[in-house]
């Protein structure tokens, strides 16, 4: 066995391998780039060395660089996680030369179903279906129009090299093929350097359901079940299950002997994923295969008690599979929930400080993260914060754990997509497991955050600013000339609070060990039962409500109730400034960048006219292309930035003037 590994990643799977190194008595050696210095992942390990600037490019991805930390560290072994190094056979080669274990496939199965056209071939050659498709050599654009023809419409074009979405357009007709054909390339190329792509049949309404497969290096390949993933936003997965409602044991052990099939003729060893597309007819086909861990990997730990980590490991030092396929065996339903900082509803990536992450605890309930409060979400990774996993006796059993735990999560000072994970939770086609890929889209859930503040919440809020309970009471407030004049119940407190465009304002009065709080169309009457650090936790109307409260960077009031949300202001007072602009707007208008990222392409001209919806440029940010439409019909009227400069967060990305009607 291994004294010591490197692990070669960041975030949730870093702190993920470091735990199980520490079960096994082995010494956890991680890297980091300068952005991730103080990181989580940095904390937890015996040793760690720097790799480089903040961009993956120049630190994670820096085979070289983590070569020579793991020799610095006295490393034995590496451990890729997934992402970055993971499925780099150049990287599997470089451990192998320099004598330390790779804990993974050898770089000659990475090498064989690494590429998903070369995967293809050797699925169809072990006997397993593939989906229709083009994956020709000739990659030249009237040949891959020609053979889009013989596919036919609607249709998938892919990154060859890659996954996550990443490459991957849906075409609906002939006509949207060559900017389709372009976007995935100039995609593809950036993410995984290589701009190969092929074509695939689209097939309505799929599902997609992966097995996970393990294999020791004495001949012995088993599978561990399913994983049913087909809840995805941009083609990337945000809920994933095992065993999948959808598979009879009949469907489930031809689907794993077919991936089983896959392992063996690609030479592969370690943990891996051979993923498939699951007609509504009962049809399956080969999709590709993951050389690596998958971020999913918890829900197959807790439906068959196995770690796979520690398998990783032991399969590495050259351990044998210590089970059989017939030893297998599956007990009871887990799902697993990514908590990503995004916009539930538009997808795009949030960056900045966690002021407080919380998250839930209880029987059945693990949390994997690399993050903790005061940590930062930065453009520069992936922004998954958590994946929150649950088990329980059955499929139903199951939804009711995680309802509960993500209401109970809290997460402060960062917008995720918690109110879209609760919606899915609830929604009728999801509870009867009624799933596919395109779920998201047709269900049309609202995942919108909520527009304004219950009574409630508005009362923990001017309890909180009164009572100083975060230990910085507002500004405004002089406390100690009041204080006495409170607790006599003589004065009542005035206090104003803003949730986007709409202003509460509130009259607190104390009366004892009791408070009320006067609102526009109420009043709360209440007690404080517990007033301390992030928690409050008031009696109203006989109830114990529980809050969680932080302080944003610029001091607004965070509070987390009953799963939601809110980013609570107080009033600005007017200025001169504000004065002279009241009423003063302006002509036309500007689009304005969503986050940090790099223009890749400007599709419009200044003074050309464009139509309501038409898209005006190609934002790369967060290792993904948004496309930014026009909101309404217009005339541009200037283009700050051409093609490959960098924009800030916020920044005018173009000027259009409104047509008018």
């Amino acid at each position: 066995m291994f004294n010591r590994i490197l692990i070669a990643n960041r975030g949730e799977i870093a702190v993920r391998v470091i735990r199980a190194c520490r079960e096994l008595g082995i010494s956890p050696a991680a890297v980091y780039s300068e952005a991730d210095a103080g990181a989580l992942h940095v904390r937890l390990a015996d040793v760690a060395a720097p790799v480089g600037p903040a961009p993956a490019a120049q630190s994670y991805l820096r085979g070289e660089a983590i070569i020579a930390a793991a020799k610095q560290l006295g490393a034995q072994a590496i451990h890729p996680g997934y992402g970055f190094l993971s499925e780099n056979a150049g990287f599997a080669r470089m451990c192998r030369e320099a004598g330390l274990a790779f804990i993974g496939p050898p770089p000659e199965a990475i090498d064989a179903m690494g590429g998903k056209i070369g995967a293809r071939k050797i699925a169809v050659a072990a006997g397993v279906p593939v989906v229709p498709g083009y994956d020709g050599a000739d990659q030249s654009d009237t040949t891959l129009a020609t053979e889009a023809e013989w596919v036919g419409f609607p249709l998938l074009v892919k990154a060859s090299a890659g996954g996550g979405g990443k490459g991957m357009r849906v075409v609906s007709s002939p006509a949207e093929f060559a900017a389709a054909l372009e976007g995935a390339r100039r995609e593809a190329g950036a993410a995984f350097g290589d701009a190969t792509v092929f074509l695939e049949r689209y097939i309505q309404r799929p599902r997609h359901v992966e097995i996970q497969i393990l294999a020791d290096s004495h001949g012995n390949v088993v599978h561990l079940g399913e994983r049913e993933c087909s809840i995805q936003r941009r083609h990337q997965k945000i809920l994933e299950e095992s065993p999948s409602p959808a598979l009879s044991p009949a469907l489930r052990a031809a689907m794993g002997e077919a991936a089983v099939r896959v392992a063996r003729a690609a030479g592969y060893v370690n943990a891996g994923t051979v993923e498939f597309i699951l007609d509504p007819d009962g049809s399956f086909y080969f999709l590709e295969m993951n050389t690596r861990l998958q971020v999913e990997h918890p829900v197959t730990e807790l439906v068959t008690g196995l770690d796979l980590v520690r398998l990783q490991i032991a399969i590495a030092a050259g351990a044998p599979l210590p089970f059989s396929q017939e030893q297998v065996s599956f007990r009871g339903h887990a799902i697993e929930a990514r908590l990503y900082a995004e916009d539930p509803v538009s997808f795009l990536p949030a960056v900045g400080r966690l002021a407080l992450h919380e998250p839930p605890l209880g029987p059945g309930v693990r949390v994997d993260s690399g993050l903790t409060s005061g940590d930062e979400v930065t453009v520069y990774y992936d922004p998954m914060i958590a994946k929150l996993i649950v088990s329980g006796a059955d499929r139903a059993a199951a939804i009711d754990r995680l309802r509960r735990a993500l209401a109970d999560y809290a997460v402060l000072g960062l917008t995720t997509n918690l109110p879209l994970l609760r919606a899915i939770t609830k929604n009728p086609a999801f509870v009867a497991g009624d799933t596919h890929t395109g779920f998201l889209a047709e269900q049309q859930i609202n995942a919108a955050p909520p527009a304004a503040a219950p009574p409630e919440v508005l009362a923990a809020a001017a309890i909180w600013e009164i009572k100083g309970g975060s230990g910085k009471a507002m500004p405004s407030l002089n406390l100690p000339l009041f204080e006495n004049r409170w607790r006599a119940g003589g004065v009542e407190i005035p206090l104003s609070f803003v949730l986007g465009k709409e202003t509460s304002t509130l009259r607190a009065r104390q009366s004892g060990e009791s408070w009320s709080i006067a609102y526009a169309g109420g009043q709360i009457d209440l007690r404080i039962v517990t007033i301390r650090d992030s928690e409050l936790v008031l009696e109203i109307r006989s109830t114990l409500e529980r809050f969680r409260v932080a302080r944003g960077e610029a001091d607004e009031l965070l509070l987390s109730w009953r799963g939601d949300t809110y980013r609570l202001t107080r009033p600005a007072p007017l200025s001169a400034d504000s004065v002279g602009r009241v009423g003063h707007g302006h002509d036309g208008a500007s689009l304005s960048a969503p986050m940090p990222g790099t223009l890749i392409k400007l599709l419009v001209s200044a003074g050309e006219q464009v139509a309501e919806g038409q898209p005006l440029l190609v934002l790369e940010a967060m290792k993904m292309e948004h496309t930014v439409v026009a909101p309404y019909a217009g005339v541009v009227r200037r283009l700050p930035f051409a093609a490959g400069d960098s924009v800030a967060g916020g920044a005018d990305l173009i000027e259009l003037e409104a047509a008018e009607d």
